[in-house]
């Protein structure tokens, strides 16, 4: 998500010095009409995410809406179970009787608050206060980034499939591994060459160490036009290799936050002696990442910090996340 720096409006100055009134009734007045203008663009930055806005489609329920989601008849390994026969001379035409499951996610309640001097807000010192509304929207950010790639890296350990590159050094990142990546996710998708809505290996996450060394690839795995354009991309722009999407995330890598969940949380393994995890995810088709959201969040003024002359605001919002079929999920080791 690009992040934009915030930037008041006039009425939000009026507003923010006036809840630095010593005067407690105005000074809550004012902070509660400071949370309602804040509410919009903090919905905004949260909703639309961070590292997992892109993957998981945000599904808002109506009050008593119960978050059920109807999974695939044709369950992982019975791709194959469901084909024609000959009929005989006597006989009838065999029954097949299929009967759809679902899945009912469970939604919980996330919050977090942020307070400031009363002197920052009476001083319209929104170099302070504006960082801690940051620092509230940053909060809920991290929450929903941790939830939902728990969840992706809990479904790749279900699917207990790890694709490796044997003939790679361990710790180099190769376009083999990339096309292992994309072969593996195609013959363990069901069908066969020519079936409607196949899965594939879309997007690729990994650490930002694994995609530098794509700049270290030689002329003998790149053209010199396409290792040109590699050389000037920018930090942080999308690499396709074989028309599979490349992103790369500080929390993959080796001792960082989400491959350790795997490894030590989750009781996931690499293969050998590689020591980078990388994900693959099928995003052709929204079919498996969803988040159910209750309530989006809602910023309240906390009341009770006048006393201490400080003013704050708290949130909460109600959310859940699921990965309803694992063959959208592959990881690998490098």
């Amino acid at each position: 998500m690009g992040k934009t720096k915030f930037e008041p409006t006039p009425e939000m100055n009026v507003l923010l010095q006036a809840a630095g009134s010593r005067n407690r009734e105005a000074s809550l007045n004012a902070t509660h009409e400071l949370a309602v203008a804040l509410e919009l663009p903090l919905r905004k930055g949260v909703m639309s995410g961070d590292i997992t806005g892109d993957i998981f489609e945000v599904v808002n329920l109506g009050p008593g809406v119960i978050p059920e989601f109807p999974l695939d008849i044709i369950a992982p390994g019975t791709e194959k179970d469901y084909v024609a026969y000959t009929i005989p001379n006597h006989g009838r035409i065999p029954e097949a009787t299929v009967e759809g499951d679902y899945l009912i996610v469970p939604t919980f309640e996330v919050g977090s608050s942020i307070d400031w001097l009363l002197k920052f807000a009476r001083d319209a010192r929104w170099d302070v206060v504006g960082r801690c509304i940051e620092v509230l929207e940053a909060s809920f950010t991290k929450k929903i980034n941790d939830d939902a790639w728990h969840v992706i890296l809990a479904a790749v350990v279900d699917r207990n499939i790890v694709v490796f590159d044997s003939a790679a050094t361990a710790g180099q990142f190769t376009k083999r591994l990339i096309s292992l990546m994309k072969t593996t996710m195609r013959r363990n998708g069901g069908g066969n060459s020519t079936s409607v809505n196949r899965g594939k290996f879309t997007d690729g996450y990994l650490s930002p160490e694994g995609v530098e060394d794509i700049r270290d690839w030689g002329v003998d795995q790149l053209d010199e036009v396409s290792r040109r354009e590699v050389y000037i991309a920018e930090d942080g722009s999308i690499n396709r290799i074989f028309n599979v999407n490349l992103h790369d995330i500080d929390e993959l890598g080796e001792d960082q936050e989400y491959q350790t969940f795997y490894t030590d949380s989750l009781g996931g393994s690499l293969q050998g002696a590689d020591t980078e995890l990388m994900i693959g995810l099928d995003l052709s088709r929204n079919a498996s990442f969803y988040m159910p959201v209750r309530e989006r969040p809602t910023i309240y003024e906390d009341d009770g910090l006048h006393r201490q002359r400080r003013a704050g605001l708290y949130a909460w919002g109600e959310h859940g996340f699921a990965c309803l079929d694992n063959r959208f999920v592959l990881g690998a080791s490098y």
